[in-house]
């Protein structure tokens, strides 16, 4: 099936025309809402993102400077509490690294404690999240200073970052242009692999599967889901300038196509995005075709948790990008362990698409010894149909 259709127009994209004082029907299909000319716009002098893309970049009174500032939240997806709160503050910078911004000033955390827990429950269990949302920040050069804690139906794990910036220090994802080269950091289907690792104990679901799969083969690649999803987009934000990037967004709710097309919209230049290639976590190509292609996996559809980022590079630097990125990561042998060049800008009307037969490239989990052997092979090079 061919996924040339665009995915239906997200609530951040209504909300980013109703703010420039537009009507949602009267959008002129090219990504450019008008909010240039809002009486809100000519009053700020810089640049400026809505709610639509990663994060708000509001220019200071002061100095030039920018305050970017994001916020995220979710409801738990792995089983793992001090796992679930890496991965959320993961997510959370990642929108700051999909500027190419590698430094966080602040965060706050977000917490909902669930009030079906009882008491013995969230003692263990919250302190857990808490602490790894700590411990990721760390790791990313910042510290969590504050934030609130609810008592809710559901667990919800989320936050804030803050960061004040010099305008050399973040990338606006507006720049790209035909010729650019799309690359993506993290494999897809995390969502795949976190729902087959629930299947295992549902029978009805279960068989579906266990024919493309085994048991064995779907715990490498929940565990695999969950390292990839709390690993840190801050390498790929810090090579974005060493090697000119001229956009960049992060894959997550919307799927790949969704943020792509977001992405393209925001283009000044008249583009279109073409992906060519898919990197998927090994068999949940298999997973998701068995269960009736119900993710859409392949249309770049599903969902995605702190998935990587999705960056335009010059054509000469792609190969670059990808080759630095790998060595960075050799120590984590498996799927977080590179970059893939995945598709191309060119001339068009500012939207995504997915060819009709993409070329699917099965990353395997970390470890293995198809991971290994994947690890010490030879730089990413632009495939012939990328040219």
């Amino acid at each position: 099936m061919s996924s040339s259709t665009s995915p239906p127009p997200s609530v951040e994209e209504a909300l980013l025309k109703l703010l420039a004082g537009l009507e949602p029907n009267q959008a002129d299909g090219t990504g450019k809402s008008g909010d240039q000319d809002s009486e809100f716009g000519q009053q700020l002098a810089g640049p400026r993102l809505g709610i639509g893309l990663d994060s708000c970049v509001i220019p200071l009174r002061h100095g030039g400077l920018s305050l970017v500032q994001t916020t995220d939240f979710f409801y738990p997806l792995v089983e793992d509490p001090y796992m679930m709160g890496r991965i959320a503050c993961a997510n959370v910078l990642s929108d700051l690294y999909a500027m190419g911004i590698t430094e966080c000033d602040n965060m706050l955390m977000l917490l909902s404690v669930s009030q079906k827990m009882n008491e013995k429950d969230r003692e263990k269990v919250m302190p857990l999240m808490i602490r790894g949302f700590r411990d990721a920040a760390e790791e990313g050069g910042t510290s969590v200073t504050g934030g609130q804690t609810v008592i809710n139906p559901w667990i919800i794990v989320g936050g804030v970052a803050s960061v004040v910036c010099q305008p050399n220090e973040f990338i606006m994802p507006d720049g790209a242009v035909p010729g650019d080269v799309l690359v993506l950091t993290k494999p897809l289907g995390t969502q795949v692999a976190v729902n087959a690792h629930q299947w295992l104990d549902q029978p009805e679901r279960w068989n579906k599967i266990k024919l493309v799969v085994t048991r064995e083969e779907v715990k490498e690649a929940y565990q695999e889901a969950m390292f990839s999803m709390a690993t840190l987009n801050r390498t790929a934000a810090g090579l974005m300038h060493k090697f000119q990037a001229h956009a960049a967004t992060d894959v997550t709710g919307f799927g790949l196509l969704g943020h792509a097309n977001n992405l393209a919209m925001q283009q000044r230049s008249d583009v279109a995005f073409v992906i060519h290639n898919l990197p998927i976590i090994a068999k949940m190509t298999a997973i998701s075709k068995a269960h009736g292609n119900a993710f859409r996996l392949l249309q770049g559809l599903s969902a995605e948790t702190s998935g990587g980022l999705l960056v335009c590079l010059p054509r000469e630097q792609a190969a670059k990008f990808c080759a630095e990125m790998k060595n960075h990561t050799s120590g984590a042998q498996g799927a977080s362990g590179g970059a893939w060049i995945i598709g191309i800008v060119e001339k068009g009307d500012r939207r995504a698409r997915i060819i009709e037969k993409p070329r699917i490239i099965e990353v395997p989990p970390r470890g293995s010894l198809a991971a290994r052997q994947d690890n010490s092979a030879t730089g990413p090079e632009l495939s012939s149909n990328l040219s």
